[in-house]
C-alpha cells in the first residue's frame, strides 16, 4: 500500500484469513440456530485467541492477534495430514467423463488436484470464481447485498453519548470503547450500520488497482482515537436492472464494481478515498475542508451525493436525519463519510440442494460461506463451513 497498488492475486481479501485476518475478528453473531457457537470460539481459544471470547456479549480477537490464531490453525490442519497450497488460484473445474461430477480442479500455473469432493469457499470478492462457473454453464444466482460508505466519529464522542458522559469526561480505563448499532427502514430498503469498530481505523479493501473499497477494523486494544461504521443501504437483485441486459445473473458485482472504480477516480488514486463532511452531504455541498481520518492512504474531497446513485443518496440522508434526532450528533460537525463500503456481502448466491448441499448442477460439489451467499461473518461462515464438511463426509461414507 506504500506504492498505492494491490496485488490482485494475493491480498487482504484472498488468501490465509482473508479479509477476517485484515479486519478484527469480530465474532458477535445471531446465526446461534445454525449450529454450536460456543464450539466456534472454543476453537479460537485452542489456538491463542483470548479465553474472554467465550463470555463476552459481543467477541472480538483483533487485528493484531488473528493472524497468528490463523498461523496456527493451519498448523493444525498440517499436523493432522491436510496440505495447503498457496498461489493456486482455481481457474477450471475437472469433471467426470459425463459431466456430472466434479474430480478436481485445475490452476493458473497448470498444477491439477484430483479430488471426490470440492468445497467452495472462496469469500465475497473472488468474482473470478463466479465468471468461471458461468463459463463452465453452473447456475447463479442474484441475491440482495448493501452498499454505501463508512461513516467516522471521535471515539470521544460515541463513548460520550453511549456512557452519559459530560463533556469535560472522559472515558473511565475499566470501560470498553463504546459501540452503536443504527438500523431503520426508508421505502422498503434497510438503511443500517454495518461493522462497527469502537476504537478502529478505516482500512482499503479493494482487490483490483482500478478500485478503491474501505472496510473497517479495530486492534485488540481498541485504543484508535477514532469510532467507525459501515453505513449502508439494502440493494436488491431489481435495483440493479440497469446492468443486468450487459452483465446478466453477474448484475450486482457489476454494480460494485461501477462504485469502485467511480471512487476511485474521485480519490485521485493512490488508494486515496473520497470524504465529505456529513453535514455537507446532507445539504448537497462539496466540503471545503476534511476532518481528521484514519485512513492511512488519505482522504479526498468530492461530492459523495453525486458519487452514489440517487435511490442510495435519499435514502441515506434520511437515514441519517433519523438517528441524529434520537441520538443528536450522530449527523454534527464531527462526522464524516468515506467511500465507498460495497463488500458487505456478496451479490451473488450459488445454488445448492437443501439436503445434500451440493450444486444442483454438478454432484460433489459444495458450496460455502459467505461467497456463496449462505453467511455473512466470521462464525456464520465457520457455522456453514462445518455443515458442509459433514454433508461431505456422508456422502463420502455412502
Amino acid at each position: 500500500l506504500r506504492q498505492g497498488t494491490v496485488m490482485e492475486d494475493s491480498n487482504y481479501c484472498f488468501g490465509e484469513g482473508g479479509a477476517g485476518t485484515f479486519s478484527d475478528g469480530k465474532l458477535f453473531t445471531r446465526a446461534t440456530k445454525r449450529g454450536p457457537v460456543r464450539e466456534v470460539y472454543e476453537i479460537f481459544v485452542a489456538h491463542g485467541a483470548p479465553r474472554e471470547i467465550l463470555t463476552d456479549a459481543h467477541p472480538h480477537i483483533g487485528s493484531n492477534l488473528l493472524p497468528s490464531v490463523v498461523k496456527a490453525i493451519r498448523e493444525s490442519i498440517l499436523s493432522a495430514g491436510g496440505e495447503i497450497h498457496f498461489n493456486a488460484r482455481v481457474e477450471h473445474l475437472l469433471r467426470s467423463a459425463d459431466g456430472r461430477r466434479i474430480r478436481g480442479a485445475v490452476c493458473a500455473d497448470g498444477r491439477e488436484f484430483a479430488a471426490d469432493a470440492v468445497l467452495l469457499a472462496t469469500g465475497h470478492s473472488a468474482r473470478d470464481v463466479y465468471r468461471m462457473m458461468l463459463a463452465e454453464g453452473l447456475a447463479l444466482e442474484q441475491k440482495p447485498f448493501a452498499v454505501g460508505v463508512r461513516i467516522e466519529h471521535p471515539q470521544a464522542f460515541v463513548d460520550a453519548r453511549q456512557y452519559h458522559l459530560r463533556p469535560d469526561r472522559k472515558r473511565p480505563e475499566q470501560l470498553p470503547a463504546a459501540r452503536y448499532s443504527v438500523t431503520t427502514t426508508i421505502r422498503d430498503r434497510g438503511v443500517h450500520s454495518f461493522c462497527m469498530c469502537p476504537g478502529g481505523f478505516i482500512v482499503p479493501a479493494a482487490t483490483e488497482n482500478d478500485e478503491v473499497v474501505v472496510n473497517g477494523m479495530s486492534l485488540a486494544r481498541r485504543d484508535s482515537p477514532f469510532a467507525n461504521a459501515g453505513f449502508v443501504v439494502s440493494v436488491h437483485p431489481e435495483d440493479t436492472e440497469s446492468f443486468r441486459r450487459e452483465h446478466g445473473v453477474l448484475a450486482g458485482v457489476a454494480y460494485q464494481k461501477a462504485l469502485e472504480t467511480a471512487s476511485s477516480r474521485a480519490g485521485g488514486g493512490m488508494q486515496k478515498a473520497p470524504a465529505q463532511k456529513v453535514e455537507d452531504f446532507l445539504n448537497g455541498r462539496v466540503s471545503s475542508s476534511l476532518l481528521p481520518t484514519s485512513y492511512h492512504p488519505g482522504i479526498t474531497s468530492h461530492p459523495l451525493h453525486e458519487l452514489l446513485p440517487g435511490e442510495i443518496v435519499w435514502r441515506m440522508r434520511e437515514g441519517l436525519r433519523q438517528f441524529d434526532h434520537k441520538w443528536r450528533g450522530f449527523a454534527g460537525a464531527s462526522a464524516q463519510l468515506i467511500g465507498c463500503e460495497t463488500r458487505t456481502s456478496s451479490p451473488v448466491r450459488i445454488p445448492r440442494d437443501p439436503a445434500t448441499l451440493e450444486h444442483p448442477g454438478l454432484e460433489g460439489l459444495y458450496p460455502c460461506g459467505e461467497g456463496a451467499g449462505y453467511a455473512g461473518g466470521i462464525v456464520s461462515a465457520a457455522l456453514d463451513g462445518r455443515r458442509c464438511a459433514e454433508a461431505m463426509a456422508r456422502q463420502m461414507s455412502r
